[in-house]
């Protein structure tokens, strides 16, 4: 089996990706149906882990539980809550179960999830972990010791393209595409002429880029976002948009449209968050003028 978002993205074709998070508990229903409705227009679903570092079922038996509907996952794995014997052994799971990609990540600080006392492992680093999965890809582990079959991914890492330090954020990527990485997600975008800026600068390192996207659901989230997420900045235009919008939801899919448009000619893809929203994704991609799955 191999990575269908590979194939596309080796064809220079525009791909879209959006994500769901794995259930608190068993009951899979909800999970389910969101997943379906954004798989019928979307190109592969990314599946969080433990993200805001709330407790959650494992993201790797619920990309199965994608991979089993026929919807393409996107295995997310950080280095907060394994240890590298772990890590390996769940890449290997992946493999085994037919996951042929992986978004590695540090993962958010545990003290500001639903357990606060939680010790974070960190035994590898993000750099650690995309050369771990690498080295599984070579018939090795990081040990040395040879395995009975490669595990073989297609490997992405996240990217920040509204840090406050874009020189050290540069950096940071060029670590990760000499670890291994093959593509990249990005933080959400809102100010496309500094996403610009940020896609000249990596431009020489040939990787597709997935343009981050968070429809704004009200003034207040778009606040919020703005005070405690690092790297992201809604303008005040889009701000004040939204809090006069009468119909907050036309006004969220016109913004969001219009700001995937501009970024299409400096992306590969964009990769949708939609937050409790993944009803206004297939609204937004049809307004956006992106070609739908079927």
């Amino acid at each position: 089996m191999t990575s269908k978002l590979k194939e596309k993205l080796s064809k220079n074709q525009f791909v879209v990706t959006s994500e769901v998070a794995p259930p608190k508990g068993t009951d899979t229903t909800e999970l389910m149906k969101e997943a379906r409705e954004l798989g019928a227009v979307v190109d592969a679903i990314n599946v969080t882990d433990n993200q805001r570092a709330i407790m959650r079922a494992t993201s790797l038996v619920t990309a199965y539980l994608l991979l089993r509907e026929g919807i393409e996952p996107i295995y997310q794995l950080t280095v907060r809550d394994r240890n590298r014997l772990a890590l390996q052994s769940d890449l290997l799971g992946a493999s085994l179960l037919g996951i042929r990609n992986i978004l590695t990540l540090s993962g958010d600080p545990p003290n500001v999830g639903d357990h606060p006392d939680t010790k974070g492992v960190y035994d590898l680093d993000l750099i650690g972990l995309i050369r771990a999965a690498r080295k599984l890809g070579t018939g090795e582990d990081l040990g040395g010791n040879k395995l009975e079959g490669k595990a073989e991914f297609f490997i992405a890492a996240a990217a920040n393209p509204g840090a406050s330090d874009l020189d050290v954020e540069i950096s940071k990527f060029k670590a990760k595409v000499e670890a291994g990485a093959d593509f990249f997600q990005t933080q959400a975008v809102y100010e496309v002429s500094r996403f610009e800026t940020f896609a000249a600068k990596v431009r020489e390192f040939k990787k597709p880029i997935l343009a981050g996207i968070i429809p704004v659901k009200s003034a207040k989230m778009a606040r919020y976002m703005n005070e405690k997420v690092p790297g992201i900045h809604v303008p005040e235009a889009i701000i004040n948009e939204m809090e006069k919008a009468s119909d907050k939801e036309a006004a969220c899919v016109e913004i969001t449209a219009n700001i995937i448009r501009d970024l299409k000619p400096l992306v590969q893809g964009i990769h949708i968050m939609p937050i409790g929203w993944s009803h206004v994704v297939p609204k937004i991609l049809e307004k956006a003028g992106i070609l739908q799955k079927g």
